[in-house]
């Protein structure tokens, strides 16, 4: 008789080994190990069951409704029939991939930890890495934690933070020869950008490399910042310099290199922090450094004096291109400022670039010095200028892919612009400098605040095709070798494309905003596409163009599995999507000068970044606080805001405000809840 005990005792230790034997370069026919599936980071699987052909037969598997989450931005990892995968508060999720069964849930309780600077994270995370059995997590804290894949339980936990304060963590690891590594956010937080690599069995520091020169008087950490710093000027140290690599990173097993995507400077304006001199090395730069030892290699600077919040933190493919009769082994990126660059990864010399959608802050990249061509559009500082992209981007952290079938890049490209201009009240707030050069978010042209795929030869730097979408902030891109191309968008459809030419060939309204990317993978020898739906990552900012109608933690945030041999429907729900029923207040007076406080301190806290600008949002990643019962008793709205009454649900405790901090922006949250009502109410 079989020991159904010992059964189960010896399960973890079967599945352990054959986890074992799965490394993130394998491009194989079952899992999805890495986030972009292997070390490429091409987001393609080759995976052809499901093609051109049959792909209007796709049906539903199964669909795992969690409503405890509130968003998601991540792309799952698929490890022999396991799905793994974080939501918001970087909460990890262990599932059976043929059942949709939760198999365990990993908590590490960021708001116990840092329940202030939780605010910076946005409540997003973006996947793990996973590496011999183990998942990898970097939580909003600055944990890097280490986790069992067969049974959630932590193995060891490192924080990465020199100093709390001023950074978050909402990117994917990535581990590759015992070696984890990982970035952080927070340049507009004045922080100073790094990445630290860890023994993967440990936890222990291995390597740390800073991305910008700190102050020269501390000495400088190797001979890469001491060159960075000859191109930096004044004291900008004390700015934080930012760059930081809040997103992408890229191992390249052929090279041996590491390849960091850095961010925008802190502070931004170019004069301030920098004398409005020199090219700030390594801002908007992709930085090549050895593997083992993190030495620094060369680096390519597409945004030199970066001055736009233009950051190159964007997903880096790297791929084999014929090029002019020579095979070339390129880096391919498509950062922020709308360009798509082909750079050679032996050298990092510039091959090519590109646009990719509008962009007027330069004409052009120059192919000989590598350097942008500026527009007359990129000069703000003697007058507000309009600007396209938006800080927002041409492209931001949805995952792009890359056939190798098709040899063609796929771009979930934004088209919005901005008005760009130049404060002259820079204010400090908890060391922060809060130096507002962007005036307004404007939609001025036709395909203003939408978005598209676009499908871009990579080695003539032409767009092959493009498939416009009405909605903006849209999902991550999958590849895969059944000639499809597969993308959620905001406006919650889930839809698969022809690779070749991009015509729809299958759609399913999935209810709810999608700005994960979707997978593929294997289970019993049949192909699955799955997704998480949940719209997330800075839809709540309350731009206009990010404004969808979804409602915080209404019905429809779940994880959706497709397959030919699908037999289910979909659950439809009541989202309660576009509804707006704000509080009424009745007829209460507003302090005016309050209010005007208050908008200053809310916006600088900041409580902008989830409850939306101008306490207008998306119900991304908090609720519209026009419609909290809380905007009718201070004392219920101080101890949500300052004693942390909410911290487990993601809710920062915002406990460096004083009380009269806190009630000038009560105010302002009244004053616009009441401009609602009334507005609604016609009166």
């Amino acid at each position: 008789m079989i020991d159904k005990m010992l059964i189960k005792k010896l399960l973890p230790l079967c599945l352990m080994v054959f986890m074992l034997s799965c490394e993130p370069n394998q491009k194989g026919e079952t899992n999805w190990l890495s986030y972009g599936n292997d070390y490429s980071e091409q987001h393609y699987s080759p995976l052809s069951q499901i093609n051109i052909d049959n792909v209007s037969d796709l049906k539903l598997n199964w669909e795992l409704p969690l409503p405890d989450a509130i968003q998601f931005s991540s792309t799952p990892l698929a490890v022999e029939g396991m799905l793994y995968f974080t939501g918001d508060r970087a909460i990890v999720y262990a599932v059976d991939g043929q059942t949709g069964e939760i198999e365990w849930i990993f908590n590490p309780e960021i708001g116990k930890n840092s329940p202030r600077m939780i605010a910076l994270g946005w409540n997003s995370n973006r996947g793990l890495a996973y590496l011999d059995g183990r998942l990898f997590l970097g939580a909003t804290d600055g944990r890097l934690i280490a986790i069992d894949s067969t049974n959630g339980q932590e193995i060891w936990s490192v924080n990465t933070f020199e100093k709390v304060g001023n950074r978050s963590i909402t990117a994917a690891p990535r581990a590759f020869n015992n070696t984890v590594i990982i970035g952080h956010g927070g340049a507009d937080a004045q922080a100073r950008g790094y990445v630290t690599a860890y023994d993967a069995q440990t936890g222990e520091q291995k390597w740390r490399f800073y991305t910008v020169p700190g102050n020269p008087a501390d000495g400088f950490e190797n001979e890469a910042m001491e060159m960075a710093a000859k191109t930096w000027h004044g004291e900008w140290w004390k700015y934080g310099g930012g760059g930081t690599v809040w997103h992408a990173i890229t191992y390249d097993e052929e090279f041996n290199n590491v390849y960091l995507g850095t961010g925008n400077g802190a502070v931004w304006d170019h004069q301030m922090r920098s004398n409005g001199k020199g090219d700030n090395l390594f801002l908007g730069s992709v930085v090549a450094l050895d593997a083992d030892t993190g030495e620094y290699k060369w680096h390519y600077q597409a945004m030199p004096e970066e001055s736009w919040d233009y950051n190159a933190a964007m997903d880096m493919i790297l791929a084999d291109l014929e090029i002019d009769g020579e095979t070339k082994k390129v880096l391919m990126q498509a950062p922020k400022n709308g360009f798509l660059y082909v750079i050679d990864r032996a050298n990092g010399k510039l091959i090519g670039a590109d646009k990719f959608s509008k962009s007027n802050w330069a004409e052009k990249i120059d192919l000989e010095t590598g350097r942008p061509v500026l527009g007359d559009a990129a000069y703000y500082y003697d007058s507000p200028t309009h600007l396209w992209p938006s800080p927002l981007g041409a492209h931001n952290f949805h995952a792009m892919a890359y056939s190798p079938k098709q040899e063609l890049v796929y771009i979930p490209e934004m088209q919005l612009g901005a008005m760009f201009m130049k404060s002259t009240m820079p204010s400090m707030r908890n060391g922060f400098l809060n130096l507002a050069i962007i005036n307004d978010y404007v939609e001025i042209e036709e395909r203003d605040g939408t978005g598209s795929i676009v499908a871009m030869d990579p080695k003539t730097l032409k767009i092959k095709w493009k498939f416009e979408h009405e909605s903006f902030w849209n999902g991550g891109i999958l590849a895969t070798g059944g000639d499809l191309v597969f993308q959620g968008t905001a406006d919650g459809e889930f839809a698969a494309y022809n690779a070749v030419d991009g015509e729809k060939l299958w759609s399913v309204d999935a209810q709810r905003g999608i700005t994960s990317a979707p997978i593929s993978y294997t289970i019993n020898g049949k192909q699955h596409i799955m997704i998480p739906v949940g719209y997330g990552g800075l839809a709540s900012l309350g731009i206009k163009s990010m404004q969808e109608g979804w409602k915080y933690k209404a019905p429809g945030i779940r994880v959706l599995s497709f397959s030919l041999e699908g037999k289910s429907e979909l659950t439809r729900l009541d989202t309660g999507r576009h509804q707006f029923d704000p509080v009424d207040l009745g007829n209460i007076t507003i302090n005016a000068s309050l209010a005007d406080e208050g908008m200053g301190l809310y916006h600088g806290a900041p409580c902008g970044v989830c409850h939306g600008g101008k306490v207008n949002n998306s119900g991304a990643a908090a609720p519209d606080l026009r419609e909290a019962y809380s905007v009718t008793d201070f004392e219920t709205f101080r101890a949500m805001t300052q004693d942390g009454l909410l911290v487990e649900n993601g809710m920062p405790q915002f406990d460096d405000l004083t009380v009269d901090e806190v009630r000038a922006i009560y105010e302002y949250v009244r004053q616009e809840t009441k401009k609602a009502y009334d507005a609604r109410a016609g009166t």
